[in-house]
């Protein structure tokens, strides 16, 4: 006889250790942000392997750019995605492209569950798009890799769902940190535009995640902002006003780039090749672009530190614009991995620094240089291509150390992220999921729903009437119990009908018929019911498609005995609380 092995027990293991659940869940965050810490320096060590096995070092591109031979520049990207492609397509499709939607359609309608794989597939994948040349970004990368490893972690404790998403946060969250040295920007990254939600105790976990991500990152790395720029700062108060007017052009960047991506990524499905080959195809016209502006190369930060020091012409800036719309677009739309919000950053600079000049040459004695424009951009074109103007306006002050820009920053991103919303419908991220269907707000409130039995909502209190009874004693029972519905039982109390007060209003002042007619004759049959263990969301949509507020709960092993009755009021009352619940306590 084979030895049963006993099944893992959380809330078991608790009580016996007599731990408190939220202390546990923090103890948890802290190893998944050493994970995740360790996940980024991994990451960022595997683009430099692959980008010297490519280009024969791992330097920053710009300054290796002019001794690499043109038909090294033209065929790396199509031999990385040669390797790219095949990685994707038979290992793990959630790899291709950018990743955050994928964890945000995890988190809202899948409970939090991403398959382990995804890690390993997700650094590999990415590292040789980046390393290849692909003009993508880590951010989106490290997201979905830290998520993975916190749904991982969480999964093999059999934690709650509820659970599960806010270590999928804490993931997400220490990836972010880690890849920027921004642990507040990792925190808002996770809550705002991740999870979409605010609670203590979801708030702290990642917050623990975060702070030991970033302490991992600092001990390999150091501690120095991803940028080195000058001391920037408000020349007049008139100077907002151009920057009210750099979050319109932001905002106008930003949806270009949104829209482009897409219509490249339609573009790629079109044409009739095997998935695995396009990243290839896709790779050839990447090394066009490597060959004549460098510059776009992988996540361009040696471009984007150009503009904020004011180093580059401004039709330099201008072209590489739309240079960089192009080549992420490609990139992505072709089926490599990686992410989209270092272009952002990078279209923001281009953006700003351009802008900057302009201004500078219109009213010299009122703006400050390119540069200080450049930085603004940065975050304006960030927080109307995702939404999120809180994060950008925090990422921006943490890649740089500049707070003394601080204002004109909250002003280009408040007014860039209104622009968008109004312009498109979704951010660069759920733009993604509503294409698939997936409405990313309403997996939420699914989430919700499913997660509630009706047994815990049904009322066991059955107001019944045999089908013999009278028309006349119908009526009084509607009068005397001050109800909607009566459920109508045969000889052996079985359920047999429904009568609604509305299919009997008609004939309220019949008096005539009030002994004439009988239950069975008024009641609606066949009776759409429930059964105790499914769940709310299930019992809405029949209540949605009979058209009726309430449905008879039936015995789960005799469909014809009613035991309880289920009220949308008292749905609604649930999905509340269970709203409150979710946000209060993660």
């Amino acid at each position: 006889m084979a030895v049963k092995k006993p099944r893992f027990n959380l809330r078991g293991l608790l009580s016996r250790w007599d731990i408190n659940e939220h202390i546990f869940v923090s103890i948890i965050a802290v190893v998944i942000g050493v994970l995740g810490g360790y996940g980024a320096v991994l990451f960022r060590a595997s683009i430099q392997f692959f980008q010297t096995i490519f280009y024969s070092s791992g330097r920053e591109f710009l300054e290796i750019a002019g001794q690499v031979p043109w038909y090294v520049k033209l065929l790396m990207p199509a031999v990385g995605g040669a390797v790219v492609g095949p990685v994707i397509y038979f290992w793990a499709r959630e790899a291709k492209g950018h990743g955050v939607p994928e964890v945000m359609e995890a988190v809202a309608v899948k409970g939090g569950h991403i398959r382990a794989r995804v890690s390993a597939a997700k650094i590999l994948a990415s590292a040789i798009s980046i390393g290849c040349g692909g003009s993508v970004g880590r951010e989106g990368p490290i997201v979905q890799i830290g998520s993975a490893v916190g749904s991982t972690v969480g999964q093999l404790l059999k934690v709650s769902q509820d659970r599960l998403r806010t270590l999928v946060g804490c993931g997400a969250a220490a990836g972010i940190a880690a890849t920027f040295n921004a642990p507040i920007a990792g925190v808002l990254f996770s809550v705002e535009i991740l999870l979409g939600e605010f609670g203590v105790a979801t708030f702290s976990p990642i917050v623990l995640s975060s702070v030991m991500a970033t302490t991992v990152s600092r001990h390999y790395f150091g501690d120095f902002p991803a940028f080195e720029v000058p001391a920037y700062e408000m020349v007049s108060a008139w100077e907002l006003f151009f920057y009210a007017g750099l979050g319109v052009i932001a905002a106008l960047v930003a949806v270009l780039f949104v829209t482009t991506l897409y219509r490249t990524e339609d573009l790629f499905d079109a044409i009739p090749i095997p998935e695995y080959v396009k990243p290839i195809l896709g790779g050839l016209i990447m090394g066009l672009f490597i060959i004549f502006l460098p510059q776009v190369f992988g996540v361009g930060y040696g471009a984007i530190n150009e503009a904020l020091m004011g180093q580059a012409a401004w039709y330099t800036l201008l072209a590489l614009v739309f240079a960089k719309v192009a080549a992420t677009s490609i990139t992505i739309g072709g089926g490599m991995s990686g992410g989209i919000f270092a272009p952002s950053l990078f279209l923001g600079a281009m953006t700003g620094g351009a802008f900057g000049f302009l201004v500078n040459q219109l009213e010299p004695a009122m703006t400050a240089s390119s540069g200080a424009y450049a930085l603004v951009g940065m975050g304006g074109v960030v927080a109307a291509a995702t939404h999120a103007p809180i994060t950008a306006i925090i990422i921006i002050f943490e890649l740089t150390s500049q707070y003394t820009i601080i204002l004109p920053l909250m002003i280009t991103c408040i007014i860039s992220t209104l622009l968008a919303m109004a312009l498109k419908n979704g951010n660069i991220y759920t733009i993604k999921l509503l294409r698939r269907g997936v409405a990313l707000y309403r997996g939420r409130e699914q989430g919700i729903l499913r997660n509630i039995l009706v047994q815990d909502v049904m009322r066991h209190e059955v107001r019944t009437v045999r089908e013999s009874t009278f028309l006349s004693d119908v009526i009084q029972a509607f009068q005397d119990f001050n109800i909607s519905y009566l459920e109508v039982v045969d000889e052996n109390g079985n359920l047999s009908g429904i009568i609604s007060f509305r299919d009997i209003r008609l004939v309220l002042n019949e008096e005539q018929l009030g002994h004439l007619i009988v239950a069975k004759e008024v009641a609606s049959s066949p009776v759409i019911t429930v059964q105790p263990l499914e769940d709310v969301e299930t019992a809405l949509k029949r209540m949605g498609q009979t058209g009726v507020s309430q449905l008879p709960v039936v015995d789960q092993h005799n469909p014809r005995r009613v035991i309880g009755v289920i009220h949308e009021k008292d749905i609604t009352a649930a999905y509340n609380r269970g709203t409150l619940a979710l946000g209060s306590f993660g």
